[in-house]
């Protein structure tokens, strides 16, 4: 059984945080909370993703009156509360200097109102405000998600924040995808489902996604019991000792964040993930009225969809860590995700040789049933839909494929910068911006589903957010000098300039490398050890006494700040 444990546990410190800042239990305390939090912020977004592609028809179970723009209210609760809600919790967790309060009780909220959803089928009065009201619950609970990320920038290192971002942006990406995949795994339990307890519980396609929130919210309240998740903050206590400062509270007043960088990423990150959604939110309508398909076949086949998306996003955040080693975070920020969320949209745009199959108005004294494929298709009363060409299905496909791989890489980089460019001061508050940013487009995206798609139809759908990301694209290239953490300096380890040699490794960000090696120092096994400084002059060195590389350098003077690398013997 300890070899098994052992399997699953880390056995060492790694190498490159083996410093003395932690002992090997305190390690493995220290992740073993980072990975409740990965899971947390999975189950949120499962949470909002599961039902998305079954609330138009559950809700039109429910309630046939309440019609398309109300199933936008819907969608649009979760996000409003959790938009509301997020500073006010980032504020919370700031105040007592701890999340356990603040998880605990989110849960508790997730858990009641999942119940309260996947209650609805006992119809009570006004069903479709108890359903609002579930939803915008779900939200309030939600804002847990800004304690999460505020927890994770204090609970890693500088060098290990990439790579703990990926993980958790890939279990937020991962709920947003998997999400549907669930809901198409229990379609076969049909409309009428089964009944439990003499009838008190009803058990169906659009229940059982509320029932299996409940189930894994209570499993995560036992992870965030003192036994399994206990609360350790490195971030700062890093930054104090590297800087030999005696607070944690005097290191982050020591650095000031870049304010026009944060607000920029805020304002990418409700661009991006307004993208995401709004083909979430519209996924399961739009097919249904572009490739006439029912009910069960648009919720079975957008499923497979998104799981196969999932399994492109894992891959997706398996290749960032490796990509930022080789470019700048920013150009892969650029390039790698926002570029490819531009082309996804582009193809949205619809090339079809006509317009997509009618579908006739539902008249119940045609002795037909609702899904006969006279009524399949595009609805009558959206007028669009007789003139505008039909979206064809490998260019949905497609579209779907850049979407897939170039989200994970946009909110990954967009939270890594985020959190570096704050540096380690408290960032509840700060994180709770961030998550309303994205909680605001997750509103209007509903809403904009309603109002445009409805009325105006695919051109101006998918033209303009084409516009909103490529504009978003534009405003990320000419700001990307912003887009540069500060630098560090470590003063456990000062490096003498005029001890360099011709073979030396001097690595600027921004991408700019040029090579340098020292030749001599301590350490071990010619690990490289870096030394961050922040501009290159703050270094007394003689020009005749350094390599023609740096002499440049030095001559650019604080044109930016530059990390210089020492090779260690």
């Amino acid at each position: 059984m300890e070899k098994l444990k052992n399997c699953f546990r880390s056995t060492k410190i790694p190498d490159n945080v083996n410093d003395g800042l932690e002992t090997l239990e305190e390690y493995r305390a220290r992740w073993r909370s980072v990975r409740v939090i990965y899971f947390t912020m999975f189950l949120m977004s499962l949470a909002f993703s599961i039902v998305l592609t079954g609330i138009w028809p559950y809700l039109n179970k429910l309630d046939p009156a309440a019609g398309k723009e109300f199933m936008g209210f819907i969608v649009a609760a979760n996000p409003l509360g959790q938009m509301i809600f997020s500073p006010l919790f980032g504020w919370w967790s700031n105040k007592i200097r701890s999340i356990r309060l603040p998880m605990i009780c989110s849960l508790v909220l997730f858990t009641v109102a999942s119940a309260i959803y996947s209650s609805l089928e006992l119809r009570p009065d006004n069903v479709k405000y108890w359903m609002l009201a579930s939803r915008f619950l779900i939200g309030v609970s939600s804002s847990n998600t800004a304690v999460c990320r505020s927890y994770l920038s204090d609970a890693t290192r500088l060098s290990e924040r990439t790579n703990a971002v990926s993980m958790i942006s890939l279990a937020q990406v991962l709920g947003f995808i998997i999400g549907p995949g669930l809901q198409a795994l229990v379609t076969p339990l049909g409309s009428d489902g089964l009944q439990l307890f003499g009838g008190g519980a009803i058990f169906n396609m659009y229940t059982a996604c509320g029932w299996i929130n409940v189930v894994m919210s209570v499993g995560n309240l036992i992870m965030f019991m003192p036994v399994i998740f206990e609360e350790r903050r490195v971030a700062a206590r890093e930054i104090m000792i590297m800087q030999g400062k005696t607070s944690e509270k005097e290191t982050w007043k020591s650095i000031k964040p870049n304010y026009i960088s944060a607000w920029t990423l805020i304002v990418a990150f409700f661009v991006l993930v307004f993208n995401f959604v709004l083909l979430e939110t519209l996924g399961t309508s739009l097919t249904m009225d572009q490739f006439a398909w029912s009910n069960e076949q648009a919720l079975h086949y957008m499923g497979i969809l998104m799981s196969v998306g999932a399994i492109v996003a894992l891959i997706t955040f398996l290749a960032i860590n490796p990509l930022c080693k080789i470019f700048p975070e920013n150009q892969v920020l650029i390039w790698g995700g926002f570029s490819l969320m531009v082309l996804g949209r582009v193809l949205y745009i619809p090339w079809g040789d006509g317009p997509p199959k009618i579908a006739e108005v539902y008249n119940a004294t045609m002795d037909l049933q609702p899904d006969d494929e006279l009524f399949l298709g595009c609805p009558r009363k959206q007028q669009w839909c007789e003139t505008t060409p039909a979206l064809t299905l490998s260019q949905f496909i497609i579209g779907y494929a850049f979407t897939s791989i170039g989200y994970p890489i946009g909110v990954t980089l967009i939270q890594t910068i985020f959190s570096k460019v704050l540096g380690p001061r408290p960032q509840g508050v700060w994180m709770g911006l961030m998550t309303g940013s994205g909680c605001l487009s997750r509103v209007l995206g509903p809403v904009f589903v309603g109002s445009i798609y409805t009325r105006w139809g695919t051109f101006w759908t998918f033209g303009l957010t084409s516009i909103m990301m490529l504009v978003s694209m534009i405003w990320l290239l000419l700001s990307r000098n912003c887009l540069i953490p500060p630098i560090i300096v470590d003063a456990r380890d000062p490096l003498e300039l005029k001890d360099l040699k011709k073979s030396h490794d001097v690595e600027q960000n921004g991408g700019e490398q040029v090579h340098n090696v020292a030749d001599g120092g301590g350490g071990h096994d010619g690990a490289a050890a870096p030394v961050s400084l922040p501009y290159i002059d703050d270094v007394e060195l003689a020009d005749s006494e350094v390599p023609g590389e740096i002499s440049q350098l030095i001559n650019e003077k604080n044109t930016k700040p530059t990390t210089i690398r020492k090779k260690v013997f």
